[in-house]
């Protein structure tokens, strides 16, 4: 039999199992920074099947090593194929009426990082069966990767940091996509995601009755005239072809309605997809702020948090994605990603140590799914966990025939 038959069977005969995990991830979601219990659960599973597994920063994500890792030490320098999931839940009420709904109060899987979870497990599952069966063409030193926070973007450094990405020569990713049907995958080199940057902003005035406004400096009425600001003038000063999006997704100021308060503090976050666009975005919105309080006798502060860069897809991983996908859902089932999505991810900073790639997979069909992420009533059609492992797998057994040295 072929390693790839072999694959597609050691998924298969584990799917339910895998199925199983899944279902009780979305049972049980952690926010982000809290996945305690889920690496635990994780940590204990992957190390009963024989990995060499390690707890992430503060007991949050696992790292998961395959016996082969030592044993083909010697060969590539010791190099490893990474293949990653995050594992952190949002703040979001779950709405579905499943059996297997969320259990936790305003905390659901609403971004399939549990069907990732699911994939990861499946394809690390099915290497480490193939090559206890003797069927790899050589020996492909693996490491699975199930990150915290990627919600916040802050896992996957925090995950660096404790060494993830040691002897890492190259990282694969997935992503669910409720825009595809199930048995579509879709796929793109170069940039895929957005650079997003969070941002804070505090502005301070100066309060008073909400019967004399004259004898105040309003915050609420500078934190809607920026608003409205960065609404109208980012875009109308930013060059059409260039894509940038401003959202603000947090307003808090204020505890009477008839007190004008001393304090508003606003939350959101700038995504560009060119470095140039980026840096304009920031200055224009310095400027905004600094214009804006001159004139409604405020301060305005915009202060800067998490960041994280773009996703770019390296092409000579995309090609093994490509060729491990064909053979799973077929040449039907392959697509280009046309244009770069204006989300974020934080598998980003993976690449700015080694080559990575990160692939959508199609998770809609009549049976499930529909609804677009972090929606109250995501979910997954979970033959996309049987496509993913198979492709996963595929692809880190391929980087591992390619890494044979030239004759």
């Amino acid at each position: 039999m072929s390693w790839q038959l072999e694959i597609d069977a050691a998924v298969d005969r584990s799917f339910d199992r895998l199925v199983s995990v899944r279902r009780r991830l979305h049972m049980q979601p952690e926010p982000s920074g809290a996945e305690q219990a889920t690496s635990l659960f994780l940590y204990q599973l992957l190390g009963d099947e024989g990995f060499a597994v390690r707890l992430g920063p503060e007991g949050c994500g696992v790292i998961a090593d395959t016996p082969t890792s030592e044993a083909a030490s010697s060969d590539a320098q010791g190099m490893r194929i990474a293949i990653r999931a995050d594992v952190d839940a949002l703040h979001i009420h779950d709405a579905k009426q499943v059996e297997y709904r969320s259990q936790r109060e305003g905390v659901m899987h609403a971004c399939g990082h549990d069907a990732h979870t699911a994939i990861v497990l499946g394809a690390a599952l099915a290497v480490r069966h193939v090559d206890a069966a003797g069927l790899l063409p050589r020996k492909t030193p693996l490491r699975a990767l199930f990150q915290p926070a990627e919600e916040t973007g802050n896992g996957a450094k925090a995950m660096i940091e404790v060494g993830a990405v040691e002897r890492v020569a190259a990282i694969f990713a997935t992503h669910v996509d409720p825009s595809r049907q199930i048995g579509h995958v879709g796929l793109r080199t170069g940039v895929l995601t957005a650079n997003c940057d969070e941002m804070r902003i505090v502005i301070r005035g100066r309060g008073g009755h909400a019967a004399r406004p004259h004898e105040s400096s309003d915050p609420i009425a500078a934190a809607a005239q920026f608003v409205n600001a960065l609404y109208l003038f980012v875009p109308r000063s930013t060059d059409s072809q260039d894509a940038v999006v401003v959202t603000i997704g947090e307003i808090r100021g204020g505890d009477n309605a008839n007190v004008i308060p001393e304090e508003v503090t606003l939350r959101g976050t700038i995504r560009t997809l060119d470095a140039r666009v980026r840096r304009q975005t920031i200055e224009h919105i310095e400027r905004l702020a600094e214009g804006i309080g001159r004139t409604t006798l405020t301060q305005i502060e915009v202060h800067y948090g998490w960041a994280t860069d773009s996703v770019m897809n390296d092409a000579a991983l995309v090609a093994l994605l490509r060729r491990g996908a064909r053979e799973v859902v077929g040449d039907a089932g392959v697509e280009e990603i046309v244009r770069p999505s204006m989300g974020s991810e934080d598998f980003a900073a993976y690449l700015q140590h080694a080559p990575g790639a990160m692939i959508r997979l199609g998770c809609v069909s009549d049976r499930a799914g529909g609804p677009m992420l972090h929606s109250p009533m995501f979910d997954v059609d979970e033959e996309v966990i049987r496509h993913g492992a198979k492709i996963l797998a595929r692809a880190a057994i391929y980087w591992g025939e390619s890494q044979i040295p030239a004759a």
